[in-house]
This record gives C-alpha cells, sequence and structure tokens, in this order.
C-alpha cells in the first residue's frame, strides 16, 4: 500500500500519458525556443544565442554562456576559459558541470533516469527499465527474473509508458513524475509507478531518491520549532559521493550523508573556525548538533525539505531560488512551517550584543493544519551517524 499526494492529479497524469512530449518552451516574443531540463531539484533553461555561437543556461537567478565544444557524441558546450563548467547533451539527457561540480543527470520533463527501478508492496514486485529491456519480478511468482523486451516507448512530458512483451506476458510500466511514499518504510520515490501484468494491476514507486535532495541549495528556515536569527543563513548542499556542505550561521561545513530506503544518516561534520557574535554560534552549534541526529527525511507538501530526528526535533529547509526569489516566498515558506503546529513562531529575532531577542506569534490563518504523526517501524534501523563536529581552519576545506 501507497500513500500519495494529490491523487486526484495522479489519476489526470497516468491517463495524459498517451498524448504528446513537449520539452520545449518560449521564453518570450523574438526570442529563441528553450529546452528545459530537471537536474535533480534544479531546473535549468537552455536556449542558444542571438548569434547563436553561444549557449544559454538559465539556472536559479544566474546565466551561463558556453561555446561549442568537439564531442565524440552528443553535443558539447564549455565556458570560454573555464574547462570545468560544461554542459553535454544527446537526446532527452544531459550532463552540467559548474565548477567543477557535476549535478544529477539532467532530463526533460516526463524522462525517467536509466536504469529507472520501480517497486511497489503487498504484494511485493520489482521491476527494472534499462536500455530496451524491462527485467520483472512478479507478485506472488518464485520462478526468478523474467527478462523482457521493450517493444515500445509512449512519451509524455508528465512521465513514460513501457509496453514489453515475452513468456506469454503482456506488460505494461507506467511512470508519472509525482512524489511518492512508501507508506512501510516511510521513504519518497520521485515517481509514482503501476505495473500491469496480463491485466493485473499494482502500484508502486520508483526511480533515484537522491534526485529529491540533490541539484538545489537548500535554505534552513527554522531550527526545531526556535525559528532562525533574522538576516542570518544556513544551508545544506548534497553534493556528489555522498557528501554534504553548507553554512551553519557562522561557518562554512562539510560531511557526509548516508541515504537508504530506512532513512538518512549523516557522518562526522567538520566546520571552519571563524568567531561570530554569541548568538549566531549557538544557532549553528545547535543547528549542527540536530544535523548529527537527524535519522529521517522527507519532502513536504510545499515542497520543504525536513530532516528529523529520532525525538521529533526537525530542521526546515526551502530551496533557493536566488535572492530575489526568495525575497518574494516569504509568504509560502511561513505556511509551510505552520504544517503541523497548532503554534508556531514566525521568527523575528535579531543578534543584539550577547543576545538574540526572538519573539513568538499565534498562527491564527484557518490553513494552519492540525499535528500529525507519522508511523515509524520500530524494527527498522536507521544508519549509522555521528554528531561529532569538528573545526577546521579556513584554509583546510575547500568552500562548499
Amino acid at each position: 500500500m501507497f500513500v500519495r499526494y494529490r491523487t486526484g492529479t495522479a489519476v489526470l497524469i497516468i491517463a495524459g500519458l498517451l498524448g504528446g512530449c513537449a520539452a520545449t518552451g518560449q521564453s518570450g516574443a523574438g526570442s529563441q525556443p528553450q529546452s528545459v531540463y530537471h537536474c535533480g531539484q534544479m531546473e535549468i533553461r537552455v536556449a542558444l544565442g542571438e548569434d547563436e555561437n553561444l549557449l544559454g543556461i538559465d539556472y536559479r537567478d544566474r546565466r551561463l554562456l558556453l561555446k561549442p565544444a568537439r564531442s565524440a557524441s552528443g553535443a558539447l558546450y564549455v565556458a570560454p576559459g573555464e574547462d570545468q563548467t560544461r554542459f553535454w547533451s544527446k537526446g532527452e539527457r544531459a550532463t552540467l558541470t559548474i565548477r567543477g561540480e557535476t549535478y544529477p543527470e539532467c532530463l526533460v520533463p516526463g524522462a525517467v533516469e536509466m536504469p529507472f527501478e520501480a517497486r511497489g508492496n503487498e504484494p511485493f514486485w520489482r521491476a527494472v527499465v534499462s536500455g530496451a529491456e524491462l527485467r520483472l519480478e512478479r507478485p506472488f511468482e518464485k520462478d526468478g527474473l523474467k527478462r523482457l523486451e521493450v517493444e515500445k516507448v509512449v512519451a509524455d512530458r508528465h512521465g513514460r509508458e513501457f509496453l514489453a512483451r515475452g513468456d506469454d506476458l503482456n506488460v505494461r510500466l507506467t511512470v508519472a513524475r509525482q512524489l511518492c511514499q512508501d507508506s512501510m518504510s516511510g521513504a519518497q520515490y520521485p515517481a509514482q509507478t503501476r505495473l500491469t501484468v496480463n491485466g493485473e494491476t499494482y502500484n508502486g514507486c520508483g526511480g533515484d531518491p537522491q534526485r529529491l535532495l540533490r541539484g538545489a541549495e537548500w535554505v534552513v528556515e527554522d531550527i526545531a520549532g526556535a525559528g532562525i536569527i533574522d538576516s542570518s543563513r544556513v544551508t545544506i548542499r548534497f553534493l556528489p559521493d555522498n557528501r554534504v556542505a553548507g553554512r551553519g550561521s557562522c561557518n562554512r561545513y562539510t560531511g557526509s550523508y548516508q541515504l537508504t530506503g530506512e532513512g538518512i544518516g549523516f557522518g562526522a561534520i567538520a566546520s571552519t573556525r571563524m568567531a561570530c557574535a554569541p548568538a549566531l554560534m549557538n544557532q549553528e552549534n545547535r543547528f549542527l548538533q540536530i544535523l548529527g541526529e537527524v535519522s529521517r527525511v522527507q519532502i513536504g507538501r510545499e515542497g520543504q525539505l525536513q530532516l528529523i530526528t529520532p525525538s521529533g526535533e526537525t530542521l526546515t529547509a526551502f530551496q533557493s531560488a536566488g535572492e530575489q526569489a526568495e525575497r518574494n516566498n516569504v509568504s509560502r515558506k511561513r505556511k509551510a512551517l505552520g504544517i503541523g503546529q497548532a503554534r508556531w513562531r514566525d521568527s523575528v529575532a535579531a543578534a543584539v550584543g550577547t543576545r538574540a531577542l526572538v519573539r513568538s506569534f499565534i498562527c491564527r490563518d484557518p490553513t494552519c493544519w492540525p499535528s500529525r504523526t507519522t508511523r515509524k517501524d520500530s524494527s527498522v534501523s536507521p544508519p549509522e551517524r555521528s554528531s561529532t563536529v569538528s573545526r577546521l581552519s579556513r584554509s583546510e576545506m575547500s568552500p562548499a
């Protein structure tokens, strides 16, 4: 059994997979058409410049201009004088690297990463699509893995539908790009899936959960219900090779994380040694302490990242879309911070001398939701983690 958000919309999405694919947009009158890609949580828009010798890439509130370069296959563009900033594309997939950091695979709307894995419970089933092959573990069957040829792929901006046949089996795997949560483990996935085998239908989730975390800079707006100091900045970035980095309030930090089907855990965290006002240092220490104890992660209804400890303390963060966009999203963030709280803190705080002033307000908005509890399986052990925090000099660590 799987819990879905916006289930009414999900039905329309699955029905709409029979339509055509639209992966391009128009940026304005007289401008070049844009191709839209999603690199994990980051959306980019790609278009040729007016002279068609430069490729423009818009992401967050920034813009890259790249020149064409030689490539054995696909199309490659490289930033002038900066070989570590490049964009390579072929078909509906692309790879974006900015100053040496490679983002998750960039996909046009509706496309899925390869190989793509889908699975469901009650009954258990599993399907993996890799190129022209679909590998299937059927419900209620113990005769092993079936390898089927994918005969047809139906593409739509909302997802994909794979049709396969073989060994007296007619298989249809439908994928909709809609957040999906496994109610048995609580793990979230970037796609809802539906498997049909000889007329029998089973629901499940699919895709790489890392795509829900990576590609964004997450800006923390609330630390365990206490808000944050006004004008301070606390961030989290999930990087390649299971690395995490960001700003703690005063110092930059770096560490590791491990995401599994049972939860998330953070390894030893190291930070720089710059001193700040005591209020900021206290906030930073509290943030790093909670981060080291986190065992569960989820994406909320407003798109917020929630990192939750076994005792229920939560770090709530939103994607950074650039300074101007963040200023425009204040009301959305406040609404999301009210989820699950009868009372919530509108964190109006300022460091004054050696102390911070914080005022709390009662949420009088009728849209405030009642408190909710999430069932946790006590038999599942979270990944090993450490809340150890060490201090490094600024010269000992690279910027996040």
